[in-house]
């Protein structure tokens, strides 16, 4: 008799068909592309208000390539400590875990907790996330690359606090609602995971004017978010332009759109590491300035797997049962080297109107920008920057 989803034989409908959340006609442990970098991922960050401790952590799943992982990454000072694991994609969705790390649902669009029995592996915590304000959908997010879509992405997009339990190393952190904030978003569809497909004409014929930068701030205020997105090339022009205010009205979720913003980020002589940014938002007669320094940071590539990081990348396979840990020292010049090609979370306090907003502001560009003073791969902030 053959083992229902071993992909041969007639492997059965999975648990999830029973539920009328069907978008295809087909049963729900199959995606509607075949596109080998079909994914469906979560993110979620947590931090003290500090900078001082920052928690950035995921899980994702890769239907057409049969792997789930997840990793869990804490920042302090320059040491980045990070817990990775993987395994073969089980039958059942609705149970979002892998190896000691798992994601509870507990209400939808509202409180999720998150649960890693990494303790052997130096790093362990039960955590509670509870929305601020409703979660806002963003713009569909579409990038080619020599003709092909290399990704087509939907993603939410909250802000909320946390509480439970933080142990790193041996040292526990009490989290608490009061003074414990974070943002989290879910995004699924089409983006480059698991091993890396042959670059083809691309690396022999490298575009010598490309340009990439990106510039995601999701941002918790006491009676409102405020979500602001920006992807350009290397000439300015934009692909993904956000800026919206959510806040829970009478009726329900309200949004407010607020234009096109506008950025001028501050740069650490000598890098394209952010210290603080002005961003302009509102509609022409109603601009507002949005203020925003940056605070402790995850280098997104350097432990948790995102693009470039040359030791492990989302969707690859290492078997069945796999758990690494890794610690990087983000002052070493390796590091720090890898890190300017690379996507970095900041922890963001921000102003706004005079009021106070704590989230992330998530930045990178690598090649190329001209409005940012970047010529070429070289370019970097002049000295008595900013």
């Amino acid at each position: 008799m053959t083992e229902a989803g071993t992909g041969t034989g007639h492997p059965g409908p999975a648990p999830l068909d029973e539920y009328p959340v069907h978008q295809v006609p087909l049963s729900v442990r199959h995606v509607a592309t075949s596109d080998r970098n079909a994914y469906d991922r979560c993110y979620l960050n947590a931090h003290d208000r500090t900078g001082e401790v920052f928690l950035v952590t995921g899980l994702g799943v890769y239907p057409n390539l049969g792997v789930v992982d997840a990793y869990a990454t804490v920042a302090r000072g320059s040491r980045q400590q990070t817990l990775r694991c993987s395994d073969a994609l089980g039958e059942d969705r609705s149970l979002q875990r892998v190896g000691p790390y798992r994601i509870e649902v507990v209400e939808p669009l509202r409180r999720v907790r998150v649960v890693c029995d990494g303790e052997a592996h130096g790093l362990a915590f039960d955590l509670t996330f509870t929305g601020s304000h409703p979660a806002t959908e963003e713009p569909a997010h579409v990038l080619r690359q020599g003709g092909r879509v290399i990704l087509d992405a939907q993603r939410f997009a909250q802000v909320g606090t946390w509480s439970g339990t933080l142990r790193v190393a041996g040292e526990d952190f009490l989290v608490a609602d009061d003074r414990w904030v974070g943002t989290r978003d879910r995004s699924w569809g089409i983006r480059p995971v698991g091993e890396p497909e042959p670059a083809g004409r691309a690396a022999a014929e490298p575009d010598p004017a490309f340009g990439f930068w990106w510039t995601y701030v999701p941002l918790r205020f006491e009676d409102h978010m405020v979500v602001v997105i920006a992807q350009e090339d290397g000439d300015g022009n934009r692909s993904l332009s956000e800026a919206v205010r959510v806040w829970e009205g009478p009726t329900g979720p309200r949004a407010e759109q607020l234009g096109w913003p506008e950025f001028e980020i501050r740069y650490r002589p000598g890098t394209r590491q952010p210290v603080g940014a002005t961003l302009l938002l509102g509609r022409r007669g109603r601009e507002v300035g949005l203020e925003v320094e940056t605070l402790g940071h995850v280098a997104l590539n350097c432990g948790p797997g995102y693009g470039g990081d040359p030791d492990w990348g989302h969707g690859q396979w290492r078997g069945r049962n796999w758990v690494e840990s890794v610690t990087v020292d983000l002052d070493d010049p390796a590091v720090a080297g890898r890190m300017a090609f690379g996507v970095v979370d900041h922890v963001a306090r921000a102003t706004l109107d005079g009021e106070e907003g704590w989230g992330m502001f998530e930045h990178g560009t690598f090649g190329r920008h001209f409005p940012s003073g970047f010529a070429d791969w070289s370019s970097v902030a002049p000295a008595g920057a900013p």
